[in-house]
């Protein structure tokens, strides 16, 4: 594997100082904000929000929904950054309707969110996190199918190594590693390479003793190229939960796995 490019570094780097403070905790975003959402704030805010997890009060989503639907009928209806809002907001609200309503409502909230992830993709088809979770919600609601591993080649394929869209998508490719072409597995095996070189040794280790077990001599393998610190730092998560593996060029005290 090669060493990725100081471009990529800065932007991995980025990644990880901007999702850091964020995964201390999940914000409350008070719903009386909403009556002036679409004047004082643009769209992208509402995106935001839902893209970095934050919770919602009840009924909140229904309202920015509502706020949605107008502003598409006040402005362009195939607004690229409206679409995109309107799917995410309708994704958010399947995935709570799994929760709290009944199989039948929840496929329904399902059904609506899938059909806006698509027209948002029609407009914004290098969008690589709403390729990732169509692959998610057709995965969850049918079933592995062979031909929905298309939609995770087209998130590496338009947004190979950002890092914030990684954090969710290295898991699900492991899943399915076998089943990939060999140029899909070797971007997944690079971006668990940048999981590793950013310090998200977190992650990178619940994926490599999780699904990625059976591929862990080839993952492992490509931290030949990672910066020794990182390296040793996930070597050490390892031996603290007594997992046996080696990693390239760090040597743990075998005591630590005992």
């Amino acid at each position: 594997m090669g060493t990725l490019s100081s471009a990529h570094r800065v932007r991995w780097a980025y990644a990880r100082a901007a999702l850091a403070p964020l995964a201390l905790t999940s914000v409350l975003w008070s719903v009386a904000t909403l009556p002036v959402f679409w004047s004082a704030a643009p769209v992208r805010e509402v995106m935001n929000r839902i893209l970095v997890e934050e919770r919602f009060k009840t009924g909140a989503l229904g309202t920015v929904l509502t706020d949605l639907v107008q502003a598409k009928r006040t402005a362009n209806p195939s607004l690229p950054d409206l679409a995109r809002a309107e799917a995410l907001v309708r994704l958010r609200l399947a995935e709570e309707a799994t929760r709290r309503k009944s199989p039948e409502e929840a496929d329904s909230e399902a059904t609506m969110a899938e059909q806006n992830l698509r027209g948002s993709l029609t407009l914004n088809p290098a969008d690589s996190f709403l390729w990732l979770m169509l692959y998610s919600t057709q995965t969850t609601r049918k079933g592995f199918d062979p031909e929905t591993v298309g939609y995770l080649d087209q998130s590496y394929a338009t947004a190979p190594l950002d890092a914030w869209i990684a954090l969710r998508r290295n898991r699900l490719a492991l899943a399915i590693f076998p089943l990939m072409s060999e140029v899909l597995r070797e971007r997944v095996v690079s971006e668990f390479t940048g999981l590793v070189d950013s310090g998200f040794t977190e992650d990178a280790a619940i994926n490599l003793t999780g699904v990625g077990w059976e591929q862990r001599d080839r993952l492992l393998t490509s931290l030949a190229s990672v910066n020794v610190i990182p390296r040793e730092a996930l070597a050490k998560r390892l031996a603290r939960d007594g997992v046996k593996a080696s990693v390239p060029g760090v040597e743990i005290d075998e005591r630590l796995w005992r």
